[in-house]
């Protein structure tokens, strides 16, 4: 791997183009190939962004070999599929978030990335992102005592027209694959896996949850208060309360500008950032320095983490009773 890594984009959605945005100013990333499943959109794209390749089908930018890793961007259902097939041509593989659409998928991409000694990381970068890292370097310190409880909520008020894939369990909709990773992966960040997961939602006529609240347990007696919306547009605050303090990440948690950690007996110490909120390029140098490095998986956002907080969305989706169309048509070994 040289200095220089060399990107592919699969997908040309608005997640795309931020994170190409981002890319293109990041040191010693070079974007030479985006594809899409039509040749008009993907050309385009490579219009827009300056890109010097254009493929209409996932299978040439898989082929490409001046490509180093590919960003995954589509939409949930086709995670799988398209991080199967980039895999499959010996290529490193940064995939949005939710990881897959269920466990099971996710388990199965692990598992090929393992067997052929290729990187793949979930494309959660909330995990890269500095100020979240020193939340989560404080509380493996101790600095709030035993963690006894998280809040976290994100919740948007969408415009959910019909068709909106929102409301499609086809393509993975609703608010807890979009939206309820967050706070979930957050809780899991400091706490690791629950041992206990409940949930209550209200669905929509097609099936999919539009508003989720879930309450996470341990055996520790950690306990966590999660929410997620696509029809109410909550604080997306975080909290996390131990026995000797507390820290609180006000609007916009998951790609905050600061936070303040509070303890008994002392002043309020606030943490800020360098001005930078909602970026990809603190998950870009991390994809790139794993390559570097011959790293196959990131300790930022390591694989089992993954699949863990996979697991979980699975338990609230079988709480609140949310199950899609792919699912349904697998028959049990």
């Amino acid at each position: 791997m040289g200095r220089t890594v060399r990107w592919g984009v699969l997908a040309t959605g608005g997640i795309a183009a931020q994170f190409t945005t981002d890319l293109l100013t990041t040191e010693d990333a070079e974007v030479v190939a985006v594809a899409s499943r039509t040749e008009t959109s993907a050309r385009a794209f490579a219009d827009r962004f300056g890109i010097p390749r254009a493929y209409g089908g996932w299978a040439a930018l898989a082929a490409d070999p001046d490509v180093d890793v590919v960003y995954v961007a589509t939409p949930h259902h086709a995670h799988r599929p398209a991080a199967r097939l980039v895999l499959e041509a010996g290529k490193a593989v940064l995939c949005e978030k939710a990881f897959t659409l269920n466990a099971r998928e996710a388990e199965e991409l692990v598992a090929m990335a393992r067997d052929r000694g290729l990187f793949l990381m979930e494309a959660m970068w909330m995990y890269c992102n500095p100020l979240i890292r020193r939340v989560a370097e404080l509380v493996r310190d101790g600095a709030i005592g035993e963690v006894r409880s998280v809040q976290a909520d994100f919740g948007l008020a969408a415009d959910l027209t019909p068709g909106h894939r929102l409301l499609d369990p086809a393509l993975g909709g609703g608010a807890l694959l979009d939206l309820g990773v967050y706070p979930v992966s957050f809780a899991q960040l400091l706490l690791g896996e629950p041992d206990s997961v409940q949930a209550h939602a209200r669905l929509s006529a097609e099936g999919v949850d539009l508003n989720t609240g879930i309450l996470l347990g341990w055996e520790s007696g950690a306990v966590a208060t999660l929410s997620c919306s696509v029809v109410a547009d909550t604080p997306r605050t975080a909290s996390v309360t131990g026995t000797a303090g507390r820290i609180d990440i006000p609007h916009g948690f998951f790609a905050p500008s600061g936070f303040t950690l509070h303890r008994a007996g002392r002043e309020p110490e606030e943490y800020v950032g360098e001005g930078e909120r909602i970026t990809f390029r603190h998950e870009a140098a991390e994809v790139m320095r794993c390559l570097r490095a011959g790293e196959t998986e990131s300790p930022l956002v390591p694989l089992d983490g993954s699949l863990a907080v996979m697991r979980t969305l699975d338990a609230v989706r079988d709480r609140v009773g949310v199950h899609y169309p792919s699912e349904l048509a697998v028959t049990p070994a």
